[in-house]
């Protein structure tokens, strides 16, 4: 019945705004093909690269954000995009880095980073500002010429530290039990729920990754700010990130303190306006800034792999999240068969998720290579399900920091026998075979059941084993050693076999590029954009969801998020051991 009234509601809600929407999506989708390159203005001399809150990798719509009043959602490859065009760009004499919360991991930091250094190896100048810079912000800041803190602002270097939240008393207090399935010592992703404290191999992958990030930020620091490692590192140990802000200038960490205002009258100076506001270009005008390329039939497609693995089924929308599907491998099939298509990237940021998903796209990578050369070019993170899908690549590119690996398996399955008890809810199964009713929630698993499932499980696990093996062109012993769960970061992956190169997504389509053998293509990403007037009205759809969802639950609705996710990790899971918090 509350389905259907929902139905009924959602109906409603779109056909009243349908038309007006249908309108002005023809209308923007013809400006949109028709529009041409923007052209720079006199004065705007200073590209503003405004960065904060979530960074995906994708490309965004920005004709639907637009459409829909929302914020542009922030892309790592417009963002680099807009970085090369304005080094390229005479009338662009440097970047004023504005810089909030970012909230993305340290390998798209680092590409960003990159991409600064290449900008001012131009001679342009980029100025940083930040009314408070987190640990990720300031990072990403310190490769600047001249870095400027708010007076009464703080520099947040803390250091790194990784939380772990354990829901076995919870669940024994509800009458739950999981009965957890792995295979692994290292997959810690079924700790939580089978133990109240991380097992000592689960500290030591933690210890070791999160001492190797913390390290790659302080000596990126130092070396950017011309300053001892020990400098950098002694900010956090000693807490003053909480301290006067006079102190980060003492620590040459900064170069000053100044209102915002300040710091756009010293932009002015340095790009020679005269006006009283400055000029700047939006990244959103900067990233289309670029000379219209000529097009080839030899094509180059990237396709981004982005989220957690799992089945369409599970794909409810929820802001700022995304899934991968087995329509990638879909997508995947039709590439194979574009015979214009000379060479696939596939940009991977994932934790992983559903083994069987993982398969059915492995396989797809697999039949492409036959093809084609396949390249894969590894993101913020690429783990279990995320390597699954990575490992019969040709080539594999990571960035330093990529969190990669965690080749394992794990199945969880819950008992609520004794939550029944608590509700007073009785239940009574008429079967036809021993294992009939097996997964019923109301009883007990038999140990029979639990040595099927388990055996499930280790198969599961000697796949993964396979494809890795086979695609590495290591046995399953040695990918055995690098596996059980654990997980690398690229670096260490790179040591030791698991990736071919340490990069980004250009040295991976270059990869790609000088195995197909060609010389002039046209890069594309696919799929191709979907029609709009649908697409937006399965967005529309999919806001509706979400607001009525948000109303109904209110200030309960991030505690279902949190139980829609643990619900995911029902059945059998390739997924990395825990979620980590922007840098």
């Amino acid at each position: 019945m509350f389905a259907s009234t929902l139905g009924v509601i959602l109906a409603v809600v779109l056909l009243s705004t349908v038309t007006g929407l249908l309108t002005i999506a023809m209308c923007m989708s013809i400006g949109s093909k028709s529009g041409t390159t923007p052209i720079l203005s006199p004065g705007e001399s200073v590209f503003k690269l405004s960065l904060s809150g979530a960074m995906l990798d994708s490309p965004a719509d920005r004709s639907l954000s637009l459409l829909l009043g929302e914020d542009e959602t922030l892309s790592l490859k417009d963002v680099l995009t807009a970085i090369r065009n304005a080094r390229e760009q005479s009338a662009i004499q440097g970047i004023y880095l504005d810089l909030g919360v970012l909230q993305t991991g340290t390998a798209s930091i680092d590409a960003i980073r990159r991409a600064l250094t290449d900008f001012r190896g131009s001679g342009k100048f980029i100025v940083a500002y930040a009314d408070n810079y987190s640990q990720g912000s300031y990072f990403l800041a310190s490769v600047a010429d001249e870095v400027y803190l708010n007076p009464q602002g703080l520099l947040g270097l803390t250091g790194i530290a990784s939380q772990t939240l354990f829901y076995r008393g919870l669940l024994e207090k509800a009458g739950i039990e999981m009965n957890v399935f792995k295979v692994g010592t290292y997959k810690g992703a079924v700790e939580p729920f089978m133990s109240d404290q991380l097992s000592d191999a689960n500290r030591e992958q933690i210890t070791s990754y999160i001492t190797g990030l913390w390290g790659h930020v302080v000596n990126g620091i130092a070396e950017s700010r011309q300053v001892p490692a020990s400098t950098v590192s002694g900010f956090a140990d000693e807490g003053l990130f909480f301290a006067a802000p006079s102190k980060a200038m003492e620590s040459r960490l900064i170069d000053g303190l100044k209102f915002r205002s300040e710091v756009e009258n010293l932009l002015k100076e340095k790009a020679g306006q005269t006006g009283q506001r400055l000029k700047t270009v939006s990244l959103s005008k900067m990233k289309k800034l670029e000379p219209k390329a000529r097009k080839y039939r030899n094509k180059v497609a990237v396709v981004y792999a982005e989220g957690e693995i799992t089945a369409a089924s599970m794909s409810s929308p929820y802001q700022g999240e995304k899934y991968i599907t087995e329509a990638l491998a879909d997508e995947l099939r039709k590439l194979r068969e574009d015979e214009q298509v000379k060479a696939v990237v596939l940009r991977v940021n994932s934790p992983g998720g559903s083994a069987f998903i993982s398969e059915q796209i492995w396989k797809e990578v697999s039949e492409l290579k036959k093809t084609k050369p396949v390249v894969v070019s590894m993101g913020n993170m690429a783990a279990s399900g995320g390597y699954y899908i990575a490992c019969a690549a040709n080539k594999i590119v990571a960035e330093a920091n990529t969190l990669t690996g965690s080749i394992g398996v794990f199945g969880i399955f819950p008992n609520l026998t004794g939550l029944f008890g608590k509700l007073a809810l009785g239940s009574e199964v008429v079967k036809t075979g021993k294992y009939a009713d097996l997964g019923n929630l109301a009883r007990p698993m038999m140990d029979e059941e639990k040595a099927l499932i388990q055996g499930y499980v280790e198969r599961c696990y000697q796949t993964f084993l396979t494809r890795c093996s086979d695609g590495r062109g290591m046995s399953t012993g040695e990918i055995d050693a690098l596996g059980q769960g654990r997980i690398w970061r690229g670096e260490q992956a790179l040591e030791a076999g698991l990736v071919d190169e340490l990069g980004g997504l250009d040295r991976a389509i270059d990869l790609a590029v000088n195995l197909a053998g060609i010389y002039n293509y046209t890069l594309i990403t696919a799929p191709a954009p979907k029609d709009f007037i649908l697409e937006l009205l399965k967005k529309q759809l999919d806001e509706t969801k979400v607001s009525l969802m948000r109303d109904m639950a209110g200030e309960d609705y991030e505690y279902f998020k949190t139980l829609r996710r643990l619900r995911s990790t029902y059945g059998i899971q390739a997924r990395i051991p825990y979620d980590l918090k922007p840098l």
